[in-house]
């Protein structure tokens, strides 16, 4: 009987020589969990989704937090402040960002009922689209209209949370000290809101131990794309408002929203996924 090395072989034939090792490692990366978190983000089509997130946010946040300035106690902040707090900018970026949204209280005070309703119709569009693909990742079906309630709800507390992030920022900022008790405030501030947003917006069908993971990888993406943000788009935005001006500065945040809505869908998705990687056990007869 021929030897397999004895059959002639066409001219564009080449031998096989890949080596089994090598396909055993790509079929585990595949696989595993990291294959299966980029399958789910292109099955869920996330970065589509946070380009929806950083445009409704965008026109929801804006306005919501002005009227929030509107009514701050302690000092006029909105919009520009918690842009500055969140993506770590320095003075010189601050600057040109805080005379864009310059008056932003004036025309807070002088929203009318129209506004307040756009507002209110916007934010609930928002906190819907959110809930929306947190049902997604969890493979939930969608609420119903009776429903809006919550995420009216979320909207208040998420407006309440982020209000409270950039008090910390004054109250906190000066001092080693300060500033670990602040890092501490955030972290258990949104570690309780996140957690809560996710099982509130799922109406209770997912347990808190299984939306604990994605809460975490939440927060840890967020403070990653805190860093990023400070060595990149802090530059960003002062070569952009000088070559620009107002449009580069609103496409710099706009880059930021999408990164901050993709870590909000990524965070649950992951968490899925770490709570679904054991098989469960089957009973025994």
């Amino acid at each position: 009987m021929a030897d397999d090395s004895d059959v002639p072989r066409k001219p564009g034939d080449q031998p096989n020589d890949r080596k089994p090792g090598r396909r055993t490692t790509l079929t585990r990366l595949r696989g595993g969990m990291a294959g299966r978190f980029l399958r789910g983000i292109s099955e869920l089509d996330l970065m589509r989704r946070s380009m929806i997130f950083a445009a409704q946010g965008l026109v929801t946040l804006l306005p919501l937090l002005l009227v929030v300035a509107a009514v701050d106690p302690f000092r006029e902040r909105g919009f520009s402040d918690w842009l500055v707090d969140g993506m770590d900018l320095s003075t010189k970026s601050a600057t040109p960002l805080e005379e864009l949204f310059a008056g932003q209280h004036q025309v807070a005070s002088a929203t009318g009922a129209l506004g307040l309703a756009l507002l209110a119709l916007f934010g609930v569009a928002f906190a819907a689209e959110v809930q929306a693909v947190y049902e997604k990742v969890w493979r939930l079906g969608p609420s119903t209209w009776r429903k809006i309630w919550r995420q009216s709800t979320w909207l208040v507390v998420l407006s309440l949370y982020l209000a409270a992030e950039v008090e910390s920022g004054v109250w906190l900022r000066d001092g080693d000290v300060e500033a670990v008790e602040r890092v501490a405030l955030l972290a258990a501030s949104g570690l309780l809101f996140f957690w809560w947003g996710q099982r509130f917006l799922l109406a209770g069908r997912v347990s808190w131990r299984a939306l604990l993971p994605g809460t975490l990888a939440t927060l840890v993406g967020l403070g990653g794309l805190r860093i990023f943000s400070a060595l990149v788009f802090d530059p960003m935005i002062v070569t952009n408002a000088e070559s620009y001006g107002g449009v580069g500065i609103v496409l710099v945040v706009e880059t930021w929203l999408i990164g901050v809505g993709f870590v909000f869908y990524a965070g649950a998705l992951f968490g899925r996924q770490f709570h679904e990687r054991r098989p469960r056990a089957v009973p025994s007869a």
